[in-house]
């Protein structure tokens, strides 16, 4: 059942309530799986509400990976003005916590200009971050973090697995076991305190001076996974495998540990053919797309749409927010892959 958020009658319209009170801004969080039209969505949105769009996709930031992120284009861009899209090198060390309190700063600032805000993303633990926040967690040094992924690149994620099950079951019992970043994360936490991960997750919530709304998009499994394998086409048309091998003396950096370039690294260390890599890109992306969806619905704060119809996902800000635009049927609610 699509959760419904509370509205409160006042002079000036209706007001959206959630867990951090009453305010006059809002953030409206798009998010959803790789492929489902996020971009589109947002950028139609944008312009709908007159506002700006701060990026929570963790592989965007970085200015190297282009082809293989799916970036708005530089005609979108001009459109409207997007923040957090080439803001940093992929040799350089960013975080999910890291870009939580740098994106805070920037909407902050935007809401000195508009009311509504759009953050657009598929990245869960960067949301997390703006939204709610993380539980405090130990410094990890730089060699406990190379070793692991040079383990990881070596030797496969059952390698990751195993020291997983040895050093934290507690921890592997509850854990998403084919996500790499997340027994990476688990692992760096256990070697540099000695302690599981668990021990450091308290759920505290962080609270803000404006409201947050949550907007999920999703279409057919079928649908979607068609979209991905023509997504995926697309960028191998338009130079991913050399984008890759630009890459390539990066690979062992945490940015380029990700679907879309760990294939293409290993076809080049000839540990597949050609054909075999394409399947994987696709079969990866789709596998991706699946745990991106199972991670954002769990937070029953989502309300759900279908890419294509706009029109209603405005009508859900509007009535929520008590922010009026132009009437719907003018904004182009054509989406593309």
């Amino acid at each position: 059942m699509r959760f419904i958020p509370y509205l409160r009658p006042v002079i000036n319209g209706w007001k959206f309530l959630n867990c951090s009170g009453m305010s006059e801004k809002k953030l409206i969080v798009v998010a959803g799986p790789t492929a489902v039209g996020k971009t589109s969505v947002s950028i139609r949105l944008a312009e709908y509400f007159q506002t700006e769009i701060v990026s929570a996709d963790s592989r965007q930031v970085y200015r190297e990976m282009t082809v293989g992120t799916a970036k708005p284009s530089a005609s979108d861009r001009k459109r409207v003005p997007h923040y957090f899209i080439d803001s940093h090198s992929a040799g350089e060390d960013y975080d999910a916590a890291t870009y939580a309190e740098d994106a805070l700063k920037v909407i902050h600032e935007l809401f000195t200009r508009h009311d509504l805000v759009i953050l657009c993303g598929g990245s869960g633990l960067y949301i997390k971050g703006v939204c709610d926040g993380f539980d405090e967690m130990p410094e990890v040094a730089d060699d406990i973090r190379r070793d692991l992924i040079e383990n990881y690149r070596a030797r496969g994620i059952e390698w990751l697995q195993e020291q997983m099950q040895q050093l934290d079951p507690e921890g592997f019992q509850v854990m998403d076991r084919q996500n790499p970043h997340r027994l990476i994360r688990a692992l760096e936490v256990q070697r540099s305190s000695g302690k599981s991960i668990l021990s450091f997750r308290k759920n505290r919530r962080r609270e803000h001076d404006f409201d947050i709304l949550k907007i999920g998009l999703e279409l057919p499994r079928e649908e979607l996974y068609e979209r991905i394998d023509a997504r995926m086409d697309e960028m191998i048309a338009q130079g991913l495998f050399e984008e890759a091998r630009n890459l390539y003396p990066m690979r062992h950096h945490n940015a380029l540990q990700t679907v879309g370039y760990q294939e293409i690294f290993d076809f080049m260390e000839n540990k597949y053919d050609l054909e075999e890599c394409v399947r994987l890109l696709k079969r990866n992306s789709r596998r991706y797309a699946k745990r991106q969806l199972t991670w954002f619905k769990k937070d029953p704060r989502f309300s759900w749409f279908d890419p294509h119809n706009v029109e209603a996902i405005i009508s859900f800000i509007e009535e929520a927010s008590g922010r009026k635009g132009p009437e719907p049927e003018e904004i182009n609610t054509g989406i593309k892959v």
